[in-house]
C-alpha cells in the first residue's frame, strides 16, 4: 500500500483538474448539458437581440448605421442606469414600483436649484443623488423594520413623488436647462476619441481575462475546479473583436459618447460587487432563500437596506442625465413609462422574478433589446400603440422563458 501511495505522481500546475483546458467537443458537450438543465444565463436575450436587429434591418436598413447605433446607445444609458437599481431589488425578489417618479423628483430638485436658485451644477446634483439615497433609506425602514411590503410602499411612493414633482416645478411647470450647462454637455455632446476608445477596449479585455484568471487561481488554492481556459480564452477574444469593431463603426459618427461609458462603467463596477464581494453573496442568498440566510448569519436587513439605497440612488441618477439629455424638466418627468421601461429591462435582460438569479448585464442586455424595439418601430414610422403591444409581448415572452427555465433547472435537481 505505501509503494502504491508513494507511486502516484505529485500533483503540479499542469494537472489536468486544475488548468481545465478541454477539448472544443467536449466544451460544446459541457454547454448544451446547462442548456438542457435550464441554465440558460444571457443567450435568450442575445438571440433575441440579435433577431431584433436583423428584423428591423431588414425593413430599414437605416437602422444599422452608425449614427443609428450612436443614437440608441445615448438614450439607452439613463434609463439603463434606473433598470440598474431594478436588478438589485429584484434579486432580492422584491420589487420597486416608484423609481419613474423619484426620478422625476430628483431632476427637478436639481433643475429647480441649479436655473432658479444659482446653486452649483455639481452641488444641485450631488443633492439630488442624495436625496435618492434617503428616499431608499426610508424604504429600508418601512420594510425593514415596520414590515410593509415592498409593492405597497413603492406605490405609495409612486403617488407620492409624483405629487411632490408637482410641488418642487410649482407654477413654472417646466424648467429648461441651458444648453450650454455642464449636464447637456455632458450627456449630449461629449465624446471618446478613436484612441480612446480602443484603448478603453483593452482596459476591458485585460479586466475581463484578469478577473478570470484570479477567480480560477483561486480556486486552484482551494482544490476545487477552476474555470475552463479554453472557455475564457474564447469569450475573451469574442469580447475584444466585438468591441473593437463595434468602436471602429460607432466611430464614423461620433463614437463613444460619454453617457454611455458611464452607464457601462457602472454595470462593470456592480456586477464586479455582486460577484466578487461578500455582500453580493449575501444579496444572491437572501434572494434565493432569505431563511436560509437568515440562519447563515447574514443579517438580511442590512442586505434590503443597502439595495433599497443603491434602487433609489439609481434612480435618482438617471433622472437627472434623462433630465440633461432633454434639457428640460416638466410635470411629465418620469410619470409616463419610465417604471415599465426600467422593469421591463431587468426582465428582458434575464433577471428572474422569483429572485436569486440575475446579473448587473440585464439592465444592459435589456434596455439595448427596448431601446432597438423602440428605434426599429420608429423608423418604420409605426404608431406608440403598437410599440407599446410589442414591448408587452417581448416581457411576457422573457418572463415564459424564466418560468420554463426555472422549472428546468428544478426538475434537474438545480434549484
Amino acid at each position: 500500500m505505501t509503494d502504491q501511495l508513494t507511486s502516484q505522481p505529485p500533483i503540479d500546475a499542469t494537472d489536468e483538474r486544475l488548468v481545465r483546458v478541454v477539448s472544443p467537443v467536449d466544451y460544446l458537450r459541457q454547454l448544451g448539458g446547462r442548456l438542457r438543465g435550464g441554465d440558460l444565463g444571457m443567450l435568450p436575450v442575445i438571440f433575441g437581440l440579435v433577431a431584433i436587429c436583423a428584423f428591423f434591418y431588414s425593413q430599414e436598413p437605416t437602422f444599422l448605421s452608425s449614427r443609428s447605433l450612436v443614437t440608441m446607445t445615448l438614450y439607452a444609458a439613463p434609463l439603463g442606469i434606473i433598470a440598474l437599481g431594478i436588478v438589485l431589488v429584484l434579486l432580492l425578489g422584491e420589487i420597486d414600483l416608484s423609481v419613474g417618479t423619484v426620478s422625476g423628483f430628483t431632476s427637478a430638485t436639481t433643475a429647480v436649484m441649479f436655473v432658479s436658485h444659482g446653486q452649483s451644477l455639481t452641488l444641485s446634483i450631488l443633492a439630488a443623488v442624495a436625496l435618492g439615497a434617503l428616499i431608499g433609506g426610508a424604504y429600508a425602514v418601512l420594510f425593514v423594520w415596520v414590515g410593509v411590503p415592498s409593492f405597497v410602499f413603492t406605490l405609495a411612493g409612486l403617488l407620492a413623488f409624483e405629487g411632490a414633482l408637482y410641488w418642487v416645478l410649482g407654477d413654472q411647470g417646466t424648467i429648461n436647462l441651458p444648453r450650454d450647462s455642464g449636464l447637456p454637455v455632458f450627456t449630449r455632446q461629449k465624446f471618446l476619441s478613436d484612441v480612446q476608445g480602443y484603448a478603453l477596449v483593452a482596459v476591458v479585455v485585460a479586466v475581463y481575462l484578469g478577473s478570470r484568471l484570479w477567480t480560477a487561481r483561486q480556486k486552484r488554492a482551494a482544490g476545487l475546479t477552476p474555470p475552463n481556459l479554453l472557455g475564457v480564452a474564447l469569450k475573451a477574444a469574442a469580447l475584444a473583436v466585438g468591441l473593437g469593431w463595434l468602436t471602429y463603426y460607432l466611430g464614423i459618427d461620433r463614437g463613444w459618447g460619454y453617457l454611455p461609458v458611464l452607464f457601462a462603467g457602472l454595470v462593470v463596477v456592480m456586477d464586479l460587487l455582486l460577484r466578487r464581494t461578500r455582500w453580493g453573496r449575501y444579496v444572491y442568498a437572501v434572494g434565493g432563500n432569505e431563511e436560509a440566510a437568515r440562519r447563515a448569519g447574514i443579517r438580511v436587513g442590512l442586505v434590503y437596506g443597502s439595495v433599497f439605497v443603491l434602487c433609489s440612488t439609481f434612480a435618482a441618477l438617471g433622472g437627472v442625465l434623462v433630465a440633461g439629455q432633454l434639457t428640460t424638466v416638466s410635470q411629465s418627468s418620469g410619470t409616463t413609462d419610465t417604471n415599465l421601461t426600467a422593469i421591463a429591462a431587468a426582465v428582458i435582460g434575464g433577471t428572474s422574478l422569483f429572485g436569486g438569479r440575475g446579473s448587473a448585464y440585464s439592465a444592459l442586455l435589456g434596455i439595448l433589446v427596448l431601446q432597438a424595439i423602440r428605434t426599429g418601430l420608429n423608423l418604420m414610422n409605426v404608431d406608440s400603440d403598437v410599440r407599446l403591444i410589442v414591448t408587452g409581448a417581448v416581457l411576457l415572452l422573457a418572463v415564459a422563458i424564466d418560468s420554463v427555465a426555472r422549472r428546468a433547472r428544478s426538475s434537474s435537481g438545480r434549484g
